[in-house]
């Protein structure tokens, strides 16, 4: 699943290329939503929520999206060939004279009154890349379950918005301890939510989510999918697993000397 910086540079990109224009070509590709037609409407902004894009058009009406695992919008020169994947898989189209975004394989596409928005985003955290981001409701919110595992807390998004699982591994390794470590027991956990906003804000201009400060390919993430490879910090191998919820697990990395505490019993 993208994570929040990949929505925010998505969401600025589709903004810089569609608002304040009109669409002269619009196309949403899902049965719900078949027989709309928004050419003639006037983009007025997109904006980021979390994981979620809002692309708000005049007439109080709002275009909601969202990625989850494999959604993409890309954007293209009239002319130019489309390359996000077979034509099957768009979702949306939405171009103006000079710019086309297409959306593909898209599991969320609703249209909502702008005014109804809190329909869909309103159950979210505090937003790690939102102009309202607070570092002290988020805290309050993840100490609320301190028995949680710390991975866990950071995916929930009604916590704090925008974490995805590469920033799950990371933020853990980072900070010492292994994503099955419950929440009330991690040291300074006010510095975790300082770090993760620290680590989005980095990154949110750039693709990549790189967290050594080392752009080069298999050296920008510490532990996260570096399963069986060495230990950037000490050389150790790193291990591989799942974390979550039965019905929602994860892919797990961490370094066996670097962090500090419980593990899969397959490990301990």
């Amino acid at each position: 699943m993208p994570e929040g910086d990949t929505v925010w540079l998505t969401a600025r990109r589709l903004h810089a290329a569609l608002a304040g224009r009109e669409l002269v070509r619009a196309d949403l590709r899902v049965p719900q939503l078949a027989t709309v037609d928004l050419t003639g409407r006037r983009v007025l902004e997109v904006v980021p929520r979390g994981k979620h894009l809002l692309t708000r058009l005049d007439g109080d009406t709002t275009l909601h999206s969202h990625l989850r695992m494999d959604g993409s919008w890309h954007l293209y020169a009239p002319g130019e060939r489309w390359r996000g994947g077979p034509e099957h898989q768009v979702r949306a189209v939405l171009g103006d004279e000079e710019r086309t975004a297409v959306g593909y394989r898209l599991p969320v596409l609703a249209l909502l009154a702008t005014q109804d928005e809190p329909q869909v985003v309103g159950h979210l955290g505090p937003d790690l890349l939102g102009p309202g981001w607070d570092a002290a409701q988020a805290l309050r919110r993840l100490a609320a379950e301190p028995g949680r595992p710390v991975g866990e807390a950071l995916l929930d998004q009604r916590n704090l918005a925008g974490i995805g699982n590469v920033y799950v591994a990371e933020l853990c390794f980072l900070r010492g301890v292994t994503p099955w470590t419950p929440f009330g027991e991690v040291p300074a956990p006010q510095k975790l939510v300082v770090l993760a906003k620290r680590l989005l804000e980095a990154n949110k201009a750039r693709p990549g989510h790189v967290t050594t400060g080392d752009t080069r390919r298999g050296r920008m993430h510490w532990v996260y999918g570096r399963a069986h490879q060495p230990c950037l910090r000490c050389g150790t191998a790193v291990r591989g697993g799942e974390h979550g919820p039965a019905d929602q697990r994860r892919v797990a990395y961490w370094c066996p000397r670097c962090q500090r505490g419980p593990v899969p019993d397959e490990w301990a």
